[in-house]
């Protein structure tokens, strides 16, 4: 392993303010857990199968317990995933019509098996219907599997998107040789070029905020670069109109004003200096008037998942408490 501070490209990561992963030389991990179980809920609540005898469907994901996630080092994507899965089922005897209940449960859906191994346990409340139990048993676990089979692919396809950076023998186009009917000559041609950045998965925030305040006060706060460096306790660089570039907390926020409605509303491009390059995401304030205060809603879409509590975090104690804490003060200290 190369030693720190010998010039080792591989470690050129350090010495980015943007922190970017150069060549995917570096260990980087991403939590699948949340992501994966609203994946469970949307492809395993809803699976129907049926016969000439009845009809099952799965109703409800009744218990989730575990953990997944995936770790790139350099340039290869490692998983780790374990869960317990408990389902709730129901159906309905056609000639009967009796309607009956019962649980799926699968005990360790993990790396270690096969998903066609994966042990899948079918249950009913008591009384009749073996027939259900039977279709739920066959049919049911078939679906189960699939799902479990499709929940497998999107972890390694969607979930991971962007994990692997584009390195510079990626983006380099490849040359390929093709030969003109009419000629013998050789003509070399470029491929399509390759679309510059990358796709990540992100997430969409909403907070709200209420201000003892006004709003044409509040609305100033995000507004004037003397009040927005009290608040922020750091220099910032302004430009309130469409168009205009801001900078705050020294040069860690940077985006641009895409619409400012005079005490009503702030649409912004604005990302974090650790993002991955040129990556933004669109931050909305809106300003709505209460009772005495102001309330601000807070809808910001295009965050990395990875970024997603550290940006609650920066709104929250940096924005939000700080800004609070300034309008304490008496009016004379801030305003003027």
């Amino acid at each position: 392993m190369a030693k720190w501070g010998q010039g080792d490209p591989r470690w050129i990561v350090e010495e980015r303010e943007d922190g970017t992963n150069v060549n995917n030389w570096h260990w980087t991990e991403r939590d699948a857990t949340s992501w994966s179980k609203g994946k469970f809920q949307d492809l395993l609540v809803g699976i129907v199968v049926e016969n000439d005898a009845g009809r099952g469907e799965i109703s409800e994901l009744k218990q989730v317990e575990g953990e997944a996630s995936c770790s790139s080092r350099k340039g290869k994507l490692i998983f780790f995933y374990e869960w317990y899965i408990k389902l709730g089922w129901k159906g309905i005897v056609k000639e009967s019509g009796v309607k009956h209940k019962g649980l799926i449960e699968i005990p360790n859906l993990s790396e270690e098996n096969e998903v066609d191994d994966t042990e899948v346990n079918v249950s009913k409340k008591k009384g009749d219907g073996d027939i259900l139990k039977d279709l739920m048993k066959t049919a049911g676990t078939a679906k189960v599997r699939q799902a479990l089979g499709d929940y497998l692919k999107a972890l390694k396809t969607e979930f991971t998107t962007g994990m692997i950076l584009p390195t510079k023998a990626m983006a380099t186009q490849e040359l390929t040789v093709k030969r003109k009917p009419s000629e013998n000559t050789l003509q070399v041609q470029a491929s399509s070029p390759v679309a510059l950045g990358v796709r990540i998965p992100t997430v969409a925030l909403h907070m709200m905020e209420l201000f003892d305040t006004s709003v044409e006060q509040l609305y100033s706060i995000f507004t004037v670069k003397d009040l927005v460096q009290k608040f922020s306790k750091s220099t910032a660089v302004l430009e309130a109109e469409k168009g205009g570039k801001f900078q705050m907390f020294d040069g860690n926020i940077t985006g641009e004003y895409l619409e400012l409605l005079t005490n009503k509303k702030i649409v912004m491009k604005w990302r974090c200096r650790n993002w991955p390059e040129e990556h933004y995401a669109t931050v909305a304030l809106n300003f709505v008037p209460t009772l005495g205060q102001t309330e601000l809603q807070l809808d910001c879409k295009g965050v990395p998942v990875c970024k997603e509590e550290n940006m609650k975090f920066c709104w929250q104690k940096q924005h939000f408490e700080e800004i609070k804490g300034l309008l304490q003060l008496t009016p004379p200290k801030w305003l003027n």
